[in-house]
């Protein structure tokens, strides 16, 4: 049981639970459902009366679409007085649909717009709407530096003004866009724990101690997240930094010229590089390259989302010439059969995680507590030094 039952007593929730998992999201939204009503299951004697246990607590709800390509969303079950979660991915690109004749792959643009219609469809009778979107929408277009669009802080703005009270998201881009929403609730969360765990989970011989491992920071971008990992771990922490070339722009950025180290040395230790993403892969492949030739033991690499946009093969080729050991990502987004299969690939699966924030949230209690893992994260590491010696 992964709560204190008593929390819960006599608690009155917001609104009767519902939990809609777009199609996107169908599988991850399947395994939330089955651990809450697990432990409501387990609590019943301590809930409110007027508190009603269920066997699901998903709401059924369809995107039909036109020969054109349109579409409309549907409820197919009451949502009267429900507090609503929605559960969407928009990088889920295995999803297709006709499209005059021709199969078309769904885009974050189609998913985005499904999660919309849904919204609407539920037409005010919904107690509270809340949007869980593990991959904010348009995240890495979060800032002007010419004459852009500012399509992140846009859709944020939408949904606000559709109802939707709370978004959550993981591992935000920049956290920051949530200036674009200031008077709704907006929570981007870190998956340390989740990820630490995993590692310690997979790999019984790390020696966590300074002397032994590092952590790295792939760019300047992910210094807070490396700071807090090295922090908590008790680690060094070292940095690389992109040299771009900015007289040209190749695929809609400038190109990589190299990169540059800054930390002490990681001759024989394990490194653990953590950033929020892996699009391509070429950058942390390039930094795990530049790791091994100043001679570290084994590459550990960890992102929330695992997007491998040029495939698997370049991933494949490091982990036979032994650049990498292991590639940690989460579940939160679409994971392809052939990552699943593949012998360094570590799945960090958060549904547990996602089902404990919708069970404190429907009731109103304060999620400071899961939010901030630092204890979590001491009790695991005290057990992993004295278990895995």
């Amino acid at each position: 049981m992964a709560q204190n039952i008593e929390e819960f007593r006599n608690s009155i929730p917001v609104g009767d639970l519902g939990i809609i998992p777009l199609q996107s999201c169908s599988e991850l939204g399947n395994m939330v459902n089955e651990y809450i009503v697990d432990w409501r299951k387990e609590r019943e004697s301590v809930l409110h009366q007027d508190d009603k246990i269920k066997d699901s607590y998903i709401v059924n709800t369809k995107c039909s679409r036109f020969g054109s390509g349109e579409a409309k969303g549907t409820i197919l079950d009451s949502i009267r007085g429900k507090d609503l979660y929605l559960l969407v991915d928009v990088t889920n690109y295995s999803i297709e649909y006709s499209l005059c004749g021709h199969m078309n792959k769904m885009s974050p643009d189609d998913h985005y717009s499904d999660l919309k219609r849904i919204i609407t469809a539920a037409a005010g009778k919904a107690r509270r709407i809340n949007v869980i979107m593990p991959f904010l929408y348009e995240s890495r277009q979060h800032k002007r530096t010419a004459r852009e669009s500012l399509d992140c802080a846009v859709a944020l703005q939408e949904l606000h003004a559709l109802g939707v009270e709370n978004i959550i998201t993981f591992d935000a881009h920049d956290p920051r866009v949530q200036n674009a929403i200031p008077n709704s609730g907006f929570d981007s969360i870190q998956p340390t724990y989740q990820f630490i765990k995993s590692l310690f989970n997979n790999v019984p011989d790390l020696q966590v101690d300074s002397d032994h491992m590092m952590i790295i920071s792939p760019d300047e971008g992910a210094m807070g997240r490396a700071v807090y990992y090295s922090n908590v771990l008790g680690l060094d922490m070292g940095m690389f930094y992109k040299r771009r070339d900015y007289s040209r722009v190749v695929n809609g950025r400038n190109p990589i010229v190299a990169h540059e180290f800054l930390g002490s040395s990681v001759e024989g230790k394990d490194v653990f590089i953590v950033d929020d993403m892996i699009s391509s892969g070429e950058s942390m492949l390039d930094v795990a390259k530049e790791l091994k030739q100043r001679k570290a033991k084994r590459v550990f690499v960890a992102a929330t989302f695992g997007l491998f946009t040029n495939g698997l093969k370049q991933f494949d080729e490091y982990y036979e010439q032994g650049l990498i050991s292991k590639v940690l990502t989460t579940n939160v987004i679409y994971q392809t059969p052939d990552l699943l299969s593949r012998p360094y690939y570590i799945n960090v699966d958060l549904s547990k995680y996602i089902a404990l924030l919708i069970d404190k949230l429907n009731y109103d209690h304060s999620i400071s507590e899961l939010l901030d893992p630092n204890a979590k994260i001491q009790n695991a590491l005290t057990y992993y030094r004295k278990y895995h010696k």
